[in-house]
Order: structure tokens, then C-alpha cells, then sequence
């Protein structure tokens, strides 16, 4: 029970300070693996993020609820993605009503024009870290500069499949298909070739 109640508390603090939408979760979910490793591992991030991405909905709720399930099965799940959406429930209720009148504030404006910034820079962190996970299974660094590992299992095949995706996406006929189609693709690219 305390273990649960320490899992809400962690994303309920997620769903408070994860400002730039579910990606900026990563950093707070990566946080919470460091700390708290017997509740999920860098891999299991991994997995998290692929799920999150190939099931339809926002990121941070998917992980929220991927997490709470993996540790407590479905009550986990639902008051772990609780936790998570409540501070963001009552701050958008708390805002909206003031927001109109102070939109065209100084200081609200420069508030906002440093939040920018720092949310895609949580976000490229929680990224490359992610993109360490995928493409170096060796890689066990509680940091992107804790590289200890990182080529005792580096997976060719993971690379070469992300170098043909990066660049698909870039081709003009291939740009402007369904993301769905890609991550198919993928899904089939690795059990064929066992990843």
C-alpha cells in the first residue's frame, strides 16, 4: 500500500511540473527508475515509450497507466493516470477563468517564453536518453553522460532501422504517411528480424 500511495505521490508531482505536454513527462518517469529502480528499468522506459506511442491517446497518460498496472494491475492503473491528471485538471480550472484577462501581460507573456525552452529541452534529454535505451541495449548510465556500457551490446539492427525510418519520413512520397504505418513497420521489421 505504501508503495502504491509513493507511485501516486510520484506522478501526481509529474502531472504538477511536466510543463510541455506528455513527452515532458520522461524526464520525471526516468527520475522515478533511477530512484525507485524496483518499480521499472531503463528498458522497461523503453517499452513504455513504444507502447505509449502506438496506442492512441497522450504519452504521459499511457505511461502513467502502463506503469501503474505493470506495478498493481488495474487499480494501479486507474489511480496512477489519476494521479497524474489531477494537478493538470486543477490548474487548467484555476487558469482558465484569469487567463483571458491576463493573456496580454508582461510578465505572463515572459513567463511562458521561458517556459518554451525548457520544456523542449526536458524533452530532447528524456529523448536521447530514450534514443540510448533503444539503439545501445548495453547502456545502464543513470545519465546521457554515464556511457559505461554502451558498446557491449550495440544493436546494429536497431540503428540501421532507425536511419531508414529518420530518412523515410524526410522523402517526399513517403512524408506524409500515416506515422501508424511506420511504427507497423517497425513492429514487423522486429519480429522478423528478432530484435
Amino acid at each position: 500500500m505504501k508503495t502504491l500511495l509513493l507511485l501516486c505521490l510520484n506522478f501526481f508531482k509529474t502531472g504538477l511540473f511536466a510543463v510541455g505536454g506528455g513527452l515532458a513527462t520522461l524526464p520525471f518517469i526516468t527520475d522515478m527508475s533511477n530512484t525507485h529502480p524496483d518499480w521499472f528499468t531503463k528498458a522497461d522506459i523503453a517499452n513504455m515509450v513504444a507502447v505509449s506511442e502506438s496506442t492512441p491517446g497522450p504519452i504521459g497518460i499511457n505511461m502513467a497507466t502502463y506503469v501503474g498496472f505493470h506495478m498493481f494491475g488495474v487499480p494501479g492503473a486507474i489511480l496512477t493516470t489519476f494521479s497524474l491528471i489531477l494537478p493538470e485538471f486543477l490548474i487548467i480550472l484555476a487558469i482558465a477563468g484569469i487567463m483571458d484577462k491576463y493573456s496580454e501581460n508582461r510578465i505572463v507573456k515572459a513567463v511562458f517564453s521561458g517556459l518554451r525552452p525548457a520544456a523542449v529541452g526536458l524533452i530532447a534529454a528524456a529523448g536521447f536518453s530514450v534514443l540510448l535505451i533503444a539503439l545501445f541495449p548495453g547502456y545502464t548510465g543513470s545519465t546521457v553522460f554515464d556511457m559505461s556500457g554502451i558498446t557491449a551490446l550495440f544493436s546494429w539492427k536497431a540503428l540501421v532501422l532507425f536511419a531508414i525510418i529518420s530518412i523515410a519520413v524526410q522523402l517526399p512520397k513517403l512524408k506524409d504517411l500515416h506515422p501508424i504505418v511506420y511504427i507497423a513497420i517497425a513492429a514487423v521489421v522486429g519480429i522478423v528480424f528478432r530484435f
